[in-house]
């Protein structure tokens, strides 16, 4: 809710707090609550009821639908960030529901660094604050008691007697909740003192979360639940030190794309970005990035990215410690061109892009991309080469053959004579320039796009007409006499035919 919410605010679309929000997600039986904030859950809202109950609970109910992808990989980047505190870090994503969502850490021989299991915990809190995000804490011997604690108990509760607290917080669903309260077994302390053969006779053959034996010995330590960070995400870097100071580290770049490139092909990977950092005698950095306009593994090419640019890198007293880092990677698998052994076509193109950018600069190139839309002027855009948008490539029905080859930046308004109101124009004069329509094609119709046009925006129909001259050119008529958005329709002219 807190990521929805600060998205929200970049957005200039933020809500009273007052007001009762929720995220919805489907379920079985039609959306389901997935989080909610704090005026929603004094009103009575709880996750993972159904919105058709909840509606009427709370009529001003605001709704909103899940990015459970986005919380996921959210919550995977905070796993790594939390890595401060403990190199055991990892995401607790346990489906039974979305307030289960948190971290886990194993800080066993971590909290002496930070003064203390208490100074610790307060430490996390704070920093998890200074990022938007607040937090309930709680540290225990095992993972399912700090799960519980954390959940269930009271604020910064460190090695607390877990038996008072709901048997939910013993990670079990839903059902099998109900069921235990239904025999009066409300609390830990109350399911514990049970016989344990008497819990094994009746939830043998029951999943884990559906085991209420299995969770509390997994509470108590007696079966084990360690935890299994993921690996950290390869790094791909290259260094040299040298025994004296230097002021330029050209020669020694080749040596650094081989290392690095050499990388590369053990892991299947290549370059998208590079970072070249000098660490400078007077313990001061200098930095220099460089992209490729696609994924290189190649040392030569490489090495030419950085022709003409080390002159930016401020040497200072010399530097005696040179890196080259990978800073965004791509799969790069081995392929075969053809069997005749020619070169790649798409590659050499990278290639002249990545020369021309070193020699103009990135901002000099650029490309023209579809994007899905039937207004002609907003049909493409201009962007960086070889770099698609796959959210704005449009589809073959948006892109059209007929469609002049030039068009103009902006439409340019044009004083037209005509014989009939809804026909094409007989006459018309562009940049003092009158031209007599000899022929003629169409209307083509073009109706506005509601979903991003302002009310009232007028249609348009485009013709295509060539003059005495033989000037072929695309013009249009805003608007219809009497369509009651404007007052007579107005023409223009938008592109020309070669």
């Amino acid at each position: 809710m807190e990521r929805w919410q600060k998205a929200q605010l970049r957005l200039g679309n933020a809500l009273p707090d007052d007001l009762e929000q929720v995220l919805a997600v489907e379920g079985k039986h039609g959306p389901v609550v997935y989080a909610l904030n704090r005026a929603a859950r004094l009103s009575g809202v709880t996750i993972g009821a159904r919105m058709a109950d909840m509606r009427a609970l709370c009529p001003n109910l605001h709704v909103d639908f899940a990015d459970t992808e986005g919380d996921k990989a959210a919550l995977d980047r905070l796993a790594l960030w939390a890595r401060r505190w403990c190199p055991w870090t990892i995401a607790d994503d346990w489906a039974a529901g979305a307030s289960s969502h948190g971290l886990i850490l194993d800080t066993t021989g971590s909290d002496h660094i930070w003064g203390g299991e208490a100074a610790m915990l307060a430490e996390m809190e704070a920093n998890l604050s200074g990022v938007g995000l607040s937090s309930c804490l709680a540290l225990a011997p095992t993972w399912g008691a700090a799960w519980a604690h954390a959940r269930f108990g009271s604020a910064r509760t460190i090695n607390a007697d877990p038996a008072a607290l709901p048997v939910a917080a013993l990670r079990l669903d839903g059902e099998t909740v109900l069921l235990l309260n239904r025999l009066g077994l409300r609390t830990i302390g109350q399911l514990s003192s049970l016989p344990r053969l008497s819990l094994a006779r009746r939830f043998s053959r029951a999943a884990l979360v559906q085991n209420p034996l299995i969770r509390l010995d997994q509470l108590t330590g007696h079966l084990p639940e360690p935890v299994s960070p993921p690996e950290d995400p390869v790094h791909f870097r290259a260094d040299v030190r040298l025994a004296e100071p230097i002021l330029d580290p050209t020669h020694h770049l080749p040596a650094l794309c081989t290392a690095l490139c050499d990388q590369f092909i053990k892991m299947h990977k290549a370059a998208r970005r590079l970072l070249l950092t000098v660490y400078r005698t007077d313990g001061t950095i200098s930095t220099l990035d460089v992209a490729c306009a696609s994924p290189s593994r190649e040392p030569a090419h490489l090495i030419f990215l950085f022709r003409d640019r080390l002159e930016k890198i401020d040497p200072g007293y010399g530097f005696d410690l040179i890196s080259l880092e990978a800073t965004v990677t791509e799969t790069l698998d081995p392929r075969q061109v053809n069997l005749e052994g020619s070169t790649d076509a798409g590659l050499e193109l990278a290639q002249l892009i990545d020369r021309l950018t070193a020699r103009f600069g990135a901002k000099a190139l650029m490309e023209l991309q579809p994007v899905a839309s039937h207004i002609p002027e907003r049909a493409e855009i201009r962007a960086a080469p070889l770099n698609p948008q796959p959210e704005r490539t449009a589809p073959s029905t948006y892109i059209r053959a007929d469609r002049p080859q030039r068009l103009l930046q902006h439409p340019e308004e044009i004083s037209v004579l005509y014989a009939m109101p809804e026909g094409p124009p007989a006459q018309f004069q562009w940049r003092r320039r009158s031209y007599r329509v000899a022929r003629y094609q169409g209307p083509e119709r073009i109706a506005p796009e509601w979903w991003q046009d302002r009310p009232g925006t007028r249609l348009r129909d485009y013709f295509k007409v060539e003059d005495d001259a033989g000037h072929r050119l695309w013009i249009y008529r805003e608007g219809l006499h009497g369509d009651g958005r404007g007052g007579i329709p107005r023409w223009f002219m938008h592109g020309m035919f070669f």
